[in-house]
């Protein structure tokens, strides 16, 4: 595990972007030692339909609301 402070994280960015592509596990240190850990994310192609079955809708959805009855007259 390879650490840096944020000043070098800032120089050799790409260099540690790259690192974190390979596999390597990189951790950027503030002053107070808070860290963050670069990792690499998997492109995933978007499907169409993908979310089918996940989303319900009420049977309400597009009934006028009644805040605004007295705007509908």
């Amino acid at each position: 595990m390879e650490r840096y402070s944020l000043q070098e994280a800032q120089d050799h960015l790409r260099k540690l972007i790259a690192d974190a592509q390979r596999g390597k596990t990189v951790l950027i240190l503030d002053e107070d030692n808070q860290a963050v850990q670069l990792v690499p994310m998997t492109a995933q192609p978007r499907k169409a339909g993908s979310a089918r079955g996940r989303i319900k809708m009420a049977a309400d959805f597009d009934a006028p609301l009644a805040d605004f009855d007295e705007y509908m007259r």
